[in-house]
């Protein structure tokens, strides 16, 4: 009998692996009306590709029953299932489903325990708070990269020295990045040390972290660093700093600014224009004139609100 002539439950039952995998795929879009209970067992299935199709069509299901099957498949033998379900888990919203990843955040291989940190991120749950302290010392850089993550959305103040240690000192880039980023949820000054010396830090990418960061904050005591990051080599340095130095209204940052009004990336063209118009100082204004012959259309635009915002702050 051909396959596709299988009532669906004989197609999820059928001895050939890819006869149950192409059954998997399309049970979304049959007409069964409840597909969970035929979707689950195939988690159990013998073949790799068959589980890990079973995970992709549960995603988007948040019943306990649900989560509770797919946590454990973190586990799986198969580096495809377990990829699958950090995907799909990722995907979650209620906190009660932080329930069945919580004992996969400690005591498991590096892999489970970055996946089940990733999962937890947004759901927020207290009881994820101590063991992503705890992983912050973890010698695999994706589970400290996800557990700082964890941190970053949980905001407790008692986190926050840990933080800026990690941002100051972690061997890896995007570990530090990562930690300047959720420095963000605090105004204790006490982190503005940590974010001016990721100012300096040897990763382009952290750098431009810290220098949005910095502007999310409005430390002012930061605006001489902004001005220094003006001077970045990279120019996406110089675009979070001109941002940040236009939350600020930083005055100081006006000669930087009318500088990179001239620089060849129009990205950050644009970037210096906005800052101006917000910074809002009457001697940008013979820039922001020359800047409405800019070749890009977009500079000019923002040229000619940046030179209404002057005037009308000025009137």
């Amino acid at each position: 009998m051909e396959p596709m002539t299988l009532s669906m439950a004989e197609r999820l039952a059928s001895p050939d692996a890819e006869v149950r995998r192409l059954a998997v795929i399309d049970l979304p879009y049959s007409d069964e009306h409840d597909i969970v209970p035929l979707l689950l067992p195939r988690l159990a299935d013998p073949d790799a590709s068959v589980r890990a199709e079973t995970v992709r069509a549960l995603e988007g299901f948040e019943e306990p029953e649900v989560v509770a099957a797919l946590a454990p498949m973190l586990l799986d033998i198969d580096a495809d299932v377990r990829t699958a379900a950090g995907e799909v888990l990722a995907e979650l919203k209620d906190p009660a489903s932080a329930a069945p990843l919580l004992p996969l955040l400690e005591g498991q291989p590096a892999e489970v325990r970055m996946l089940a940190f990733r999962a937890v991120r947004a759901l927020r749950v207290a009881d994820a708070f101590a063991p992503a302290m705890a992983a912050l010392r973890d010698p695999d850089p994706g589970v400290r990269r996800e557990a700082v993550g964890v941190l970053g959305y949980l905001r407790r103040a008692e986190a926050v020295g840990d933080l800026a240690e990690v941002a100051a000192q972690d061997p890896e880039p995007e570990v530090r990045r990562i930690a300047v980023g959720a420095l963000a949820y605090t105004s204790e000054v006490s982190v503005l040390p940590a974010l001016t010396r990721a100012l300096n830090d040897h990763a382009w990418m952290v750098r431009e972290e810290a220098a949005q960061t910095i502007g999310k904050l409005r430390f002012g005591p930061a605006i001489p660093d902004l001005v220094r990051a003006m001077q970045d080599e990279y120019w996406q340095v110089r675009v979070k700093a001109a941002r940040s130095l236009g939350l600020l209204k930083a005055t100081a940052g006006l000669p930087a600014l009318v500088d990179a009004l001239a620089h060849p990336v129009g990205n950050l063209r644009k970037e210096a224009a906005i800052a101006l118009g917000e910074v809002g100082d009457p001697r940008a204004i013979p820039a922001l004139e020359a800047a409405l012959d800019d070749a890009d259309p977009d500079v000019r635009k923002l040229a000619r609100i940046a030179l209404t915002a002057i005037g009308l702050a000025h009137k």
